[in-house]
């Protein structure tokens, strides 16, 4: 995995070093409950090491057993595998989700003939790999199995929804009893796939024959704990972005400390939502642990894409000389860059019909943090801004420490 260096706890050195060499004119910031909350959080987990520290480890042959507690996706870039029967949607998948193909035009996708190799270049470097429904990698004595599966993160088998899925099941099982011996550490997702013409009540009982099927031949095997998530996805609506979104936090070591992160943002900023997403892919790989709302994390979806779309026309914003001395100059006294809330990005609207802002704030290149607030949050937008910048402060600090030297 990509992300894997261990703890350190003077990960806020480098952010009081900031602090104290501000301006004498700029009054002195107090440390805010977000921050200290983000530093006691970091200090906790550098002190408790898990099992997620041995991430960067070599990842063991199979069957040593010295290592089985490291998983088998340790060596590198964590690998997606997108495998199922042919036209079940793979390749519309992969190319809704991370080469915004728009959903309508992958009816002009033609039928993959070999394997594709897609490496995503993210806040997370990972690779995607779509496999042809027609070949059978069990059967095929030319696969080396330990190039295909000794780096994986995520297996994800797509089961069309709409047609007779038996087959699809069968081999799916065939493939979790073959992995199970050698790669037990792979996380199987299966994706029923094309369900946005179907009934809800059809939706459900699609999902639970298909659990049923595969847990009781599972069983049967003696395979009781197979790591088997399900979900219900379309590449007409949010859902498969939803899906992948789950996929990839099990990727995440330390997701935990992220999403205490998010929940104490909004508790303290009294947001509804918050979630951190990846903006090439607007897959998100955190949020508070507020129950979770399809409708909010469509409109800060959609958000991403108007301000991206917007970035693309008028580019970035460059001041001239004179606009930046009249900025600078008196009452304020400061530099511009410790004016703006974010030196990279940031923005706010209204939705008109609820009357709640929504509130973008950019970390990096690949990650943004997008927050659906109250009605009277606006009203505070100083306090806001403050604990804002302090939880993204924290998450990249987070990152700068988690992500592994390459």
């Amino acid at each position: 995995m990509s992300l894997s260096l261990p703890f350190r706890e003077d990960a806020f050195t480098e952010m009081e070093r900031r602090r104290r060499s501000l301006p004498a004119r700029m009054p002195p910031r107090t440390t805010s409950a977000a921050q200290l909350s983000l530093r006691s959080h970091i200090v906790q987990a550098a002190k408790s090491p898990t099992q997620e520290q041995n991430v960067g480890k070599d990842t063991p042959k199979p069957g040593d057993a010295a290592g089985a507690s490291a998983p088998a996706s340790a060596k590198g870039k964590p690998r997606l595998l997108l495998m199922g029967q042919r036209r079940s949607g793979k390749s519309s998948i992969s190319s809704v989700v991370f080469h915004k193909l728009p959903p309508h035009e992958t009816l002009f996708l033609e039928s993959t003939a070999r394997i594709q190799k897609d490496s995503m270049a993210s806040f997370m470097d990972f690779q995607v790999w779509d496999f042809p429904g027609q070949i059978d990698i069990l059967e095929n004595p030319d696969f080396d199995m330990e190039a295909i599966f000794g780096q994986v993160g995520a297996l994800i088998w797509v089961i069309d929804a709409q047609d007779d899925y038996l087959e699809a099941v069968g081999r799916l099982n065939a493939t979790i009893l073959a992995l199970q011996g050698n790669y037990p550490f792979i996380n199987i997702e299966v994706f029923i796939h094309k369900v946005d013409g179907l009934s809800d009540d059809y939706k459900l009982d699609i999902q639970r024959d298909i659990t049923i099927r595969i847990q009781d031949e599972l069983s049967d095997h003696g395979c009781e704990n197979a790591p088997v998530t399900f979900h219900l996805t379309s590449i007409y609506n949010h859902s498969i972005f939803e899906g992948f979104s789950k996929v990839i936090q099990k990727l995440i070591p330390r997701l935990g400390t992220l999403e205490s992160m998010l929940t104490n943002l909004c508790r303290t900023c009294r947001f509804e939502k918050a979630y951190l997403f990846d903006v090439l892919s607007k897959i998100y790989i955190a949020t508070d642990s507020s129950p979770a709302d399809m409708a909010s994390y469509e409109i800060c979806s959609d958000y991403i894409d108007v301000i991206i779309d917007i970035t693309e026309v008028y580019g970035t914003w460059h001041r001239s000389e004179d606009g930046r001395k009249k900025l600078e100059g008196a009452p304020w006294g400061v530099k511009l860059e410790d004016q703006v809330g974010c030196a990279t990005a940031e923005s706010c609207l209204v939705l008109h019909d609820s009357r709640k802002p929504i509130m973008l704030r950019e970390v990096d290149r690949y990650l943004a943090l997008v927050a659906i607030m109250k009605e009277d949050s606006y009203d505070k937008m100083p306090l806001v801004n403050m604990n804002v910048d302090a939880v993204v402060e924290g998450l990249t600090d987070f990152f700068n420490i988690t992500r592994r030297k390459s």
